[in-house]
């Protein structure tokens, strides 16, 4: 789908007429919102959240660009998708982006940045009162995010809409788990992702990229987290995840790969993890899951990962075992010298998108 042309005229429309009206081969739409779709977030069964937030990301930095470059990126992509055909009628629709949020966070960076150079110097913050009353700010402002996320997902809940967060970096999506942890006395997590994210207030921010996890365990209606493609961890991640083996199971991409080396196919593997998810399911997925050439730019790439393919079947794996899916992230898609990032980030979300969908009836 190349080039954009004006939609003017899809602006009085109903639905029903605008999916009448629509000709999905066509260029995509000028003023659409996105995928070059007509419809408008009351109208879309699935509405994208976007998040622009990267206050303590500590290695490579830009996925709070990673909405409007996922967006951008949207409108090249053809709307046929082979096993989910009818999934541009369901409409998508993308929030407004926060402007005031993606300013907050640069800001906040910043600031998060000098405390960060701190602990690499081996300077203790603790015993800085400056520093500390930074990170208390920080730790503060993080949280204001949390709520923030937890009430709009929560608004859009209450609408009958299926939510989508694209973030961002990988703390965005606490707030998310909070509200369903609201809805649900039980669920769990599909966690795909080069990392554990389960240190404890990691360089001393409560809610770091690193800590998701681990902020997320505190829920007791997390019941299941299922972590996918790890690879790069510490020996306290490890320790907690033994620790906690009755709700978190583990298939590294070492374990993985071993697998598939010694004859399991990718099928057998993909099973195998979606039975040992629950009934509800939430997918958490960090792009830096994906072997790296497909995401060079995330915040903390890590040689290995899976395929496109081998992630789109493994997440098409759930419906196939008939979990019922009531949300997902995508996370860590960071921008480079062009649209290669926000491309693959991009397709990868139309994926979520037709599980997502699927699982809940609205396409066949």
């Amino acid at each position: 789908m190349k080039g954009r042309t004006k939609t003017l005229f899809f602006v009085l429309m109903t639905k029903e007429e605008k999916i009448s009206g629509f000709d999905p081969n066509a260029a995509g739409l000028k003023d659409a919102t996105i995928f070059g779709l007509p419809f408008t977030p009351d109208e879309a069964d699935i509405v994208l959240l976007p998040v622009p937030w990267e206050v303590t990301v500590s290695y490579g930095s830009g996925t709070s660009e990673g909405p409007a470059h996922i967006l951008e990126a949207s409108f090249q992509i053809d709307l046929h998708h082979e096993e989910f055909p009818d999934l541009w009628k369901a409409g998508i629709a993308m929030a407004d982006l926060p402007e005031d949020m993606l300013m907050r966070s640069t800001a906040l960076r910043t600031m998060a940045l000098n405390i960060i150079d701190s602990w690499e110097d081996g300077v203790d913050v603790s015993n800085d009162p400056v520093a500390r009353k930074s990170q208390e700010e920080i730790n503060s402002e993080c949280e204001k995010m949390n709520q923030w996320v937890q009430q709009a997902v929560a608004g859009l809940l209450d609408q009958g809409k299926l939510v989508g967060l694209v973030g961002g970096d990988h703390s965005t999506p606490l707030g998310y788990f909070r509200e369903l942890a609201n809805r649900y006395p039980s669920f769990g997590i599909l966690h795909i992702d080069a990392h554990m994210d389960l240190r404890i207030a990691y360089e001393g921010f409560q809610y770091s990229h690193a800590s998701v996890m681990y902020n997320a365990l505190q829920l007791p209606q997390l019941t299941h987290l299922v972590q996918v493609g790890l690879r790069d961890y510490c020996a306290a991640e490890a320790e907690m995840a033994e620790r906690e083996y009755a709700r978190v199971k583990v298939f590294s991409n070492t374990s993985l790969k071993r697998g598939r080396f010694e004859g399991e196919n990718w099928r057998a593997l993909c099973e195998r993890i979606a039975d040992s998810l629950p009934e509800f399911v939430h997918i958490s997925f960090d792009i830096d899951g994906l072997d790296p050439t497909l995401c060079p730019n995330t915040g903390t790439p890590v040689p290995g990962g899976l395929s496109f393919e081998e992630a789109t079947y493994l997440l098409s794996m759930l419906n196939m075992k008939r979990k019922k899916i009531i949300g997902f992230d995508l996370v860590e898609v960071a921008p480079g010298l062009n649209e290669w990032n926000g491309n693959v980030g991009a397709r990868m979300l139309f994926h979520l998108c037709g599980v997502l969908a699927r699982s809940n009836g609205k396409i066949g």
